[in-house]
This record gives C-alpha cells, sequence and structure tokens, in this order.
C-alpha cells in the first residue's frame, strides 16, 4: 500500500508540469504576473536592478530586484527613508562605516532579512559571486553620497 502511495505521488510529480501548462492563466483582473524571462532588467556595470513594482522616485510603496555583480560595491553613502531587503541568492555583504573597506564587510547570506535604517551611513555589494536581492521602500528615496576620505 505505501509502495503504491509512492508510486502514485512520484508520478504525479512528474505529470506536474504537464498539467501546470494545460491550466489557464490567471485573470489579469485578478492576478498580474511577471515571469523571470520578461523582467525589465536595467543593466548597470556593477549592478543590474529591475522595478517588480511602484517607483522609487514617486510617493508610495516601491520594490526592486537588485543583482549585484561579484566585485563590486557601492560607496558609503544614506537613504532618506527606510528600505527593507530580503537577500534571495549568494551572500551580501554591507558595513555601516563611512570609510570604504570591502575587506571590513560583513556577510548577509541568501535568506537573510536587512533593514536600511532612513539616514543611517552603510554601503554594500558582492564579493566572490553574485548576491540578488529584494528590496521594498517607501518612495520617492534620496539616495545621499557619504564618504570620509
Amino acid at each position: 500500500m505505501r509502495l503504491s502511495a509512492l508510486l502514485i505521488g512520484t508520478m504525479a510529480l512528474g505529470f506536474g508540469p504537464a498539467l501546470a501548462q494545460d491550466a489557464p492563466k490567471p485573470d489579469p483582473s485578478h492576478i498580474t504576473f511577471t515571469l523571470p524571462k520578461d523582467i525589465q532588467w536595467k543593466r548597470g556595470e556593477g549592478m543590474d536592478q529591475a522595478v517588480i513594482f511602484g517607483d522609487p522616485g514617486k510617493p508610495g510603496l516601491y520594490g526592486l530586484l537588485i543583482r549585484w555583480k561579484a566585485g563590486h560595491f557601492s560607496r558609503p553613502h544614506f537613504h532618506n527613508t527606510d528600505r527593507y531587503v530580503h537577500v534571495i541568492s549568494g551572500t551580501w555583504w554591507v558595513s555601516s562605516s563611512d570609510v570604504y573597506d570591502p575587506a571590513k564587510t560583513y556577510p548577509m547570506p541568501a535568506g537573510s532579512v536587512v533593514t536600511d535604517l532612513a539616514n543611517q551611513v552603510h554601503y554594500d555589494g558582492a564579493k566572490d559571486t553574485d548576491a540578488l536581492l529584494e528590496l521594498v521602500g517607501m518612495g520617492p528615496v534620496k539616495t545621499t553620497p557619504a564618504e570620509k576620505k
């Protein structure tokens, strides 16, 4: 009996993706979505960014995906509003110093939840591997450089 249940369960897992392809797309007046292949990334030298909802330059809630490329960091800065970060993959490295030194950053592995507090200096980036973040905040957000030389 247990073997039958296991075989049925295994077969169901194998047919799951095929069955999902036959399912109707959700009604966009009920559920909106963007598939990974359709996310509009703004590519940069050290970081890629995609706005997934809202607009960080306008009043209201916004969400971003940020992909820090390995070996790239921001410089010390602060924002005028709190920003909430979930590390989706990789390791994100952060510092609360106003002196730039990537060797003195602290690791935030995948699954970490971080809050960049308003008007508090920090910098961040990725060391050996890319790091993918989801960031949520309230706009308009203003970023101010804060590096001590």
